[in-house]
């Protein structure tokens, strides 16, 4: 398949990595840091694995189905972590995982 079948889920991919850098950005921010490690470590974990995959679907990867396995896993940890934080960078960011997750299960299935 060629990366112009999967435009849809590079756009989900580069919202989510987008999203995901707003949110680490706000969270180092914040007040309290420290209460926003893990939501700040999450943050970058997920806009890596989304840029990465982004870019292998753009070469032509054979290995798709794995990597969207793994993005949507840390899409979803990033997701979870983030909706535990009232800030709305901290909102915005899990409702673009949980977007993203989906699209990558789908891929992986």
């Amino acid at each position: 398949m060629s990366h112009e079948q999967y435009q849809s889920v590079i756009k989900s991919l580069h919202e989510c990595m987008v999203t995901c850098n707003h949110c680490y950005d706000a969270c180092l921010r914040e007040e309290n840091v420290k209460m926003m490690a893990e939501c700040i470590r999450l943050d970058r974990e997920c806009a890596d694995i989304c840029a990465y995959l982004e870019q292998a679907i753009g070469r032509g990867t054979p290995f798709i189905s794995v990597l969207a396995h793994a993005c949507a896993i840390i899409c979803e940890a990033c997701g979870s972590e983030c909706k535990k934080h009232n800030h709305e960078h901290c909102q915005n960011c899990a409702e673009a995982c949980a977007n993203c997750a989906e699209v990558c299960k789908k891929l992986s299935a």
